[in-house]
């Protein structure tokens, strides 16, 4: 069967992602335009605009680039054209977009204010498919000394380990603490179970010099800071 499809080198120099970007910037290309660039070749049938069209529409859950966030190297090896080397990169090219995100919020982080806080954590932990728990810990004048995972839960339900959060909190010599966690579902309102461990948290550490300072729930571009709702 004849293949109708013009190759990139047939198309108009005006629609080709390497030279329209030339000519008028990356703000110019498609999304698919710009995958395309990422993904440089296709397949002997496929075009690379045409294989990026087919990577942003493979999840019919989270269709577009926001379902790259989601796609694992198993999932995107399983799209037609897509091998070892190009699920590699794309996988690299998500974490590269969180880690330069996270960088555009670094200078204004501010422990003590709860959306710069967000907004630091918000590209780790809003397209997460489960729960996870994450401990900031701070010394006695806020400043940073360490964050790490306690814990990745259910798709509905994270397992918060109040001991062990306390007790990795006094081996890093922390005086003040904060609990990060995400909702899957996007919707970062507070369950009943997200408040009792929160004052179950606060009453724990307050026993042995460790404030708690805020639990954060992260949703999809939202949060909620429980101090700022009043159950801190």
């Amino acid at each position: 069967m004849k293949n109708n499809h013009l190759t990139v080198k047939e198309l108009p120099v005006s629609e080709r992602p390497y030279e329209k970007c030339e000519m008028y910037g990356p703000g110019s290309l498609s999304d698919a335009e710009l995958l395309a660039v990422i993904l440089r070749s296709g397949t002997k049938n496929l075009r690379a605009i045409d294989l990026a069209v087919n990577v942003l529409n493979y999840s019919s859950s989270f269709p577009g680039l926001k379902g790259l966030n989601y796609l694992t190297l198993k999932e995107l090896r399983q799209i037609p054209g897509i091998g070892r080397v190009k699920a590699i990169e794309l996988v690299c090219l998500t974490e590269l977009t969180k880690r330069m995100s996270k960088e555009v919020h670094k200078e204004k982080l501010k422990f003590t204010t709860p959306k710069s806080i967000a907004d630091y954590y918000m590209q780790d932990l809003r397209h997460l498919s489960r729960e996870q728990v994450l401990l900031v810990m701070l010394d006695s004048k806020n400043r940073f000394i360490k964050d790490t995972v306690m814990s990745t839960g259910t798709i509905n339900a994270s397992i918060v380990p109040v001991r062990e959060i306390l007790a990795q909190a006094l081996r890093e010599d922390a005086v003040n603490i904060i609990l990060i966690h995400n909702h899957p579902s996007g919707d970062p309102s507070p369950s009943s179970e997200d408040i009792q461990v929160t004052k179950r948290m606060k009453e724990a550490g307050n026993l042995i010099g460790l404030t708690l300072m805020d639990h954060i729930i992260i949703g999809d571009n939202r949060y909620i800071s429980l101090k700022e709702q009043g159950i801190l």
